[in-house]
């Protein structure tokens, strides 16, 4: 019994990799479309280039031979493939491996009906973090107050942004309180996912770049938790702010931060 259930579930596997392997073109994943392609979708050796390993490899792994995969290689193998969470955890149970925490596979979008509700807001500046703090998706009053469309997809971080950017650090009337609170916050976020890679990266990130960070992060917890901003200087004046946060996806801990200004229309 176990070594029928062993071949099924190498059949399942290879038939998951072929189909989703099947509905991706070179456009999807950044490569030129070339000449036109006896069939449809990404050729084996494409895959097993984005993913890192070889080509004789990744074939002896779509064609459901037993080999050992790594963890690293299945979330490299997801992120090209581009599946969602339920697929990811679909394709590490295929492969015999115990699925990863929601965040440690996130693919870094929102539906349109999101991007809809927070661009509906209009004067209200609104984004969408993720667990990590990085930024997803913002309406046009939070870009005309953060410009987040001009910082590197990797910038695009509250915390790195807070901690280590010093054009908006001078813009922070209330940094010595916010930032600590903010910070807080984040401790309580990793309690979540404590082995999470991607976390205790930016975490270390945050360490070398940021005298202070290190020291409230390192110090005792005595600073109520905030997930938001409580000033911000703009070209008219000290705005001052209050924020409400809203989960829009549980699963993926992605959630909504929107700020209510005193005089939103006056200043944005």
């Amino acid at each position: 019994m176990r070594a029928r259930s062993l071949e099924r579930t190498r059949r399942e596997l290879s038939d998951f990799l072929r189909h989703h392997r099947k509905r991706l073109t070179p456009a999807d994943v950044g490569l030129p479309s070339g000449r036109r392609r006896r069939t449809p979708g990404l050729r084996r050796e494409e895959v097993a280039t984005l993913a890192g390993v070889g080509i004789t490899w990744y074939t002896w792994l779509e064609q459901g031979r037993e080999i050992g995969v790594s963890v690293d290689f299945l979330l490299r193998l997801a992120k090209v493939l581009k599946l969602d969470d339920a697929e990811c955890s679909h394709l590490f149970v295929l492969a015999h491996r115990r699925p990863p925490p929601a965040e440690a596979y996130h693919w870094p979008i929102v539906s349109p009906l999101v991007q809809q509700l927070i661009d509906e807001l209009e004067a209200r500046p609104a984004y969408v973090l993720n667990l990590r703090w990085d930024v997803i998706a913002w309406n046009p009053a939070a870009e005309r107050l953060f410009g987040f469309s001009r910082k590197e997809p990797t910038d695009r971080n509250i915390l790195r942004m807070v901690c280590a950017d010093p054009d908006l650090r001078v813009r922070l009337p209330a940094w010595r309180s916010d930032a600590p609170r903010l910070i807080e916050s984040l401790r309580r976020d990793l309690a979540f996912v404590p082995d999470d890679s991607a976390m205790l990266q930016l975490i270390d990130e945050l360490r070398k770049l940021s005298p202070d960070f290190r020291h409230w992060w390192n110090g005792t917890q005595d600073h109520p938790p905030s997930r938001g901003l409580s000033s911000l200087a703009t070209e008219n004046g000290v705005l001052k702010l209050q924020h409400e946060v809203m989960i829009i996806d549980e699963h993926r801990h992605l959630r909504i931060v929107v700020y209510f200004p005193e005089r939103p229309r006056e200043i944005l």
